[in-house]
């Protein structure tokens, strides 16, 4: 079995679209989180805010949010989930990490995905590939960060990206590299990439049956590239609401539906959880016998602060209390 990338252990945190916010507001969130005693935070990658809400609010562009948190925080993990293979050449988007790696003293950790928004790219003029274009391409950037990161001068043919006796420096602060993340559920492609390439597999979370599915798909394509599936550390990304009462949880998710312009059943309808402290625990302790090590919780501005107080002051403990992950 490979040396893991990853400090052993249960982590939970927040994961945070930054859209519909000024910079301070959103500043007060992480530090909030790290405040509360969370793992980690992390930002997504789009240029324009995606639903809910008006889409032609304000959205900070990723990369350059996640440098500004760095220099704002001491002791969170920051990732970004996760990049868009088409908006930044790979070569690029090396020295961008590896940059932020530095201004954080070492706690950054770099997701990379298929990219899905199709506005985006049709408003920059960006190319927008058929998806099989775009997993590819995923692949073989996977590949390009992974060796700018570690070789001193990196070359690599691939179909879509070519380097030529390349330098990324300086090389990050982790040793021996970044982490790196691959998300998306796409059992024949995405997740066969995850298994040849990256060092955790971020998904949301999702029924248990469905879940054990894509497991066992997982532990199929390690199996078939010849790596120990244990070597891959599991992220869901989950949505909820909590409140000391089943009554109070209710009110929280009516605020927070009005908060984003959505109607309550829509929320529900897209995953989000609403209830106690504990029965979040009791939702979560399965996945986290499955071996799932990392839980964030979605945070999207505006901050619901009763929602993560009670999370990171009952769930959290909850859970490490009670898990036994088998890895």
């Amino acid at each position: 079995m490979a040396e893991s990338l990853f400090a052993p252990g249960l982590r939970f945190g927040i994961h945070a679209g930054q859209q519909h916010c000024d910079f301070p507001t959103y500043l007060e969130l992480i530090q909030g989180a790290e405040r509360l005693g969370l793992d980690w935070a992390s930002v997504f990658d789009h240029f324009m805010p995606i639903p809910f809400g008006d889409p032609e609010g304000p959205c900070f562009e990723g990369p350059t949010l996640l440098a500004a948190l760095a220099a704002h925080t001491t002791r969170l993990r920051l990732g970004i989930i996760v990049t868009g293979v088409t908006y930044r050449h790979p070569a690029v988007a090396a020295n961008i990490a590896a940059t932020i790696d530095h201004i954080s003293g070492g706690r950054v950790e770099w997701g990379l995905g298929g990219a899905w928004f199709e506005g985006e790219h049709e408003q920059y003029g960006i190319e927008f590939p058929g998806i099989g274009q775009r997993l590819e391409m995923m692949g073989e950037a996977a590949q390009v960060l992974k060796l700018l990161w570690t070789e001193r001068r990196a070359s690599f043919q691939g179909r879509h990206f070519q380097l030529r006796d390349a330098m990324c420096e300086p090389k990050p602060l982790q040793r021996p590299r970044i982490p790196l993340w691959i998300g998306g559920n796409g059992e024949r492609v995405s997740m066969r990439h995850a298994a040849a390439q990256a060092d955790g597999w971020n998904t949301f979370l999702m029924p248990l049956p469905e879940f054990d599915h894509k497991l066992d798909v997982l532990r199929g394509h390690c199996a078939d590239v010849g790596r120990d599936p244990a070597e891959i550390r599991l992220q869901v990304v989950l949505q909820a609401v909590l409140g000391e009462t089943p009554a109070e949880a209710q009110e929280q998710l009516r605020a927070r539906a009005a908060a984003l312009g959505v109607a309550p059943q829509q929320l529900v309808e897209k995953g989000m959880f609403a209830g106690t402290p504990q029965q979040l625990v009791e939702r979560l302790l399965p996945y986290a016998r499955r071996g799932v090590e990392d839980f964030l919780l979605m945070a999207r501005p505006p901050a619901d602060w009763r929602t993560l107080e009670l999370f990171a002051g009952q769930t959290v403990p909850g859970i490490r209390a009670a898990a036994s992950p088998v890895r």
